[in-house]
């Protein structure tokens, strides 16, 4: 287990480090902010942040599961799923679950289009209680945290993951079935063979860190690529081997690009601006003539061609 020793603090209102601090993108998309020691070997660090990248997944497939939850009851048993009414009672399947599995307060009905789960939801006061505990588990692994310098450690997942199953238990207290997906990830029993979200997820042992165009490689310590300053922040890139070098970062950041967009975009328009407002009808005036003193010595400023 990795202890951590507090690593930022607060200077008029801005967040200084005194730790490295990883800024972990997967591709181009931002994922969180780690903070480590340029001291740690990869090894560790590699496994740090596959398991806080899985961690996250993890936390983001119990809140979509939940949500569904919340709106169509617990999850049927697999053998029967899809299937329709007179297909179950055909088949003489039965719900075991449903009758235990109830929640708190009562439940209103609300089939299932999926054929998934027993279209039996909790009240909206116990909807609620789910909604916002999964709205507060999002926010602890949320991606917006890089933007405001917050980092992500081992410790927030667990926090995510234990404010999930409380809520499960206070609307649940019976617990949810053992083939509910919910209960099979709280108890790490997920199936995720044949799914998107097993794309998604990262072996450590299968696990590449990039930086700078370079593979990190196993072995060695950060400080072998970054140096030996403790208060850097530089951007690191996970992708599975064999996968190739990922593309480099821009020379600017999307919201650079955007204001030096938005800053050519106000110097055009002040440009059109004077070349409309660019006038020369005074050239023929009097007084703009170089040659109207000498012309005024001759007597030659006022001849008129015209008899009078």
């Amino acid at each position: 287990m990795i202890l951590l020793i507090k690593t930022s603090f607060t200077y008029f209102g801005i967040r200084i480090f005194t730790m490295v601090v990883l800024h972990v993108k997967r591709g181009d998309e931002s994922q969180f902010l780690l903070e480590t020691t340029v001291q740690s070997p990869l090894e560790d660090l590699v496994n740090r942040i596959v398991m806080i990248h899985n961690g996250r997944l993890k936390v983001n497939r119990i809140c979509s599961a939940m949500e569904m939850l919340a709106e169509h009851g617990i999850s049927l048993p697999p053998e029967m799923h899809g299937l329709t009414e007179d297909q179950i009672e055909e088949l003489k399947l039965k719900d075991e679950f449903s009758e235990s599995c109830v929640p708190s307060g009562g439940f209103s009905e609300n089939k299932d289009p999926c054929g998934r789960r027993n279209g039996c939801r909790p009240t909206e006061k116990m909807q609620e209680v789910l909604q916002k505990t999964i709205a507060e588990a999002k926010g602890i692994i949320s991606k917006e945290l890089v933007k405001s310098n917050t980092c992500l450690t081992e410790q927030h997942i667990c926090d995510a993951i234990d404010i999930l199953r409380g809520a499960i238990m206070i609307v649940y207290p019976m617990n949810l079935p053992p083939y509910d997906p919910i209960r099979e990830e709280f108890e790490n029993r997920e199936e995720l063979k044949g799914t998107q979200d097993l794309k998604m997820v990262l072996d450590a042992p299968m696990t590449q860190l990039w930086f700078a165009g370079k593979e990190m490689l196993c072995g060695k310590k950060l400080l072998d690529y970054i140096g030996k300053n403790e208060k850097s922040k530089v951007i690191v890139k996970i992708q599975r081997r064999g996968q190739g070098a990922p593309s480099r970062e821009p020379m600017l950041s999307e919201e650079d690009r955007k204001k030096l967009m938005m800053a050519e975009f106000h110097r055009r328009e002040e440009l059109k601006k004077l070349e409309e407002e660019d006038d020369d009808s005074y050239l023929n005036s009097p007084w703009a003539d170089n040659r109207q003193l000498q012309k005024s010595f001759q007597g030659l400023s006022n001849i008129s061609w015209k008899p009078h």
